[in-house]
């Protein structure tokens, strides 16, 4: 699995991007065949309480899953992406067994 993370409009810390890369790395335990993860990291303008973004893209074996979640902190952005994009591989796995 392939983990691409990018910061828009600030420096991500290697603390931030450690974190990302351990959380995305869960992924793997609900579904093996992922191929690449793309993370978004993205301060919004204007600076208000909840202008951290994260996005998650997820490409797995003929498809591809998005999430996307703004929060006060990455951190917290980054928990509700990953639970959610859990969520939408459990769709997908049940799917592809159903076939």
């Amino acid at each position: 699995m392939e983990i691409k993370i990018q910061s828009i409009h600030f420096d991500a810390t290697e603390k931030l991007e450690a974190f990302v890369e351990k959380k995305i790395a869960k992924l793997e335990k609900t579904f093996e065949d992922i191929q690449k993860v793309e993370v978004q990291l993205k301060l919004v303008k204007p600076a208000t309480a909840v202008n951290k973004e994260v996005s998650l893209t997820v490409a797995v074996p003929g498809n591809t899953l998005f999430v996307e979640k703004t929060t006060d902190t990455f951190e917290e952005s980054t928990d509700l992406c990953v639970d959610s994009m859990r969520a939408q591989l459990q769709k997908f796995k049940e799917k592809l067994r159903n076939r």
